[in-house]
């Protein structure tokens, strides 16, 4: 078997009751790491350290890792101008938070023979917020509602990072005296 020492160097091919005793010696594991390979490669580590050293790094991936949400907007086909500019406010809120937002248009009664007004007013939903997001998912009729799904321009990781160079520049404004209010006489 080929053997790797502690720190990496080759140790070079040697028997397994030799590699066991060279491992016994150093008070470190012999870890087995190519079994497939001609001949098979074996490593001197410690192998506690090593799995403690592997959870280490996959908790910092997962903390690092960013999860996609959805927002849902609901709408209905009879909005108040004021209303609408709401929810845009709502929709336009998400996406700068790097998050999906799924707008959602409910029919009831007679609107639901008029889905063409639905289609319009979920484009011109995605044509107001089109700098900071794109439609991912085009109009469709779902039974009594029509669903879109808008996504953002930019990642959520981007917008986490812009997020927090804000809260630092407005707290370090805070933290500068006023100049001109100081007068002398």
């Amino acid at each position: 078997m080929r053997l790797v020492g502690p720190n990496g160097e080759q140790v070079g091919i040697v028997r397994v009751e030799d590699a066991l005793r060279l491992a016994g010696e150093a008070d470190l594991d012999l870890v087995e790491v190519a079994p497939m390979a001609k001949p098979p490669v074996a490593k001197l580590m410690d192998y506690g350290k090593f799995k403690y050293e592997a959870a280490v790094k996959a908790r910092e991936a997962r903390k690092n890792q960013v999860n996609t949400v959805i927002k849902e907007i609901k709408l209905r086909l009879k909005i108040d101008p004021h209303d609408y500019g709401t929810k845009k406010g709502h929709v336009e809120r998400f996406l700068n938070a790097g998050d999906k937002v799924k707008v959602t248009i409910m029919f009831r009664g007679r609107e639901q023979s008029r889905p063409e007004m639905g289609f319009k007013l979920l484009q011109r939903l995605a044509e107001d917020v089109a700098e900071i997001g794109f439609v991912e998912s085009s109009p469709k009729q779902d039974g009594r509602n029509m669903v879109m799904v808008i996504g953002p321009v930019k990642k959520k990781a981007e917008a986490r990072a812009e997020g927090r160079r804000k809260r630092e520049a407005e707290a370090a404004d805070q933290d500068q005296p006023d100049t001109e209010l100081a007068t002398t006489e």
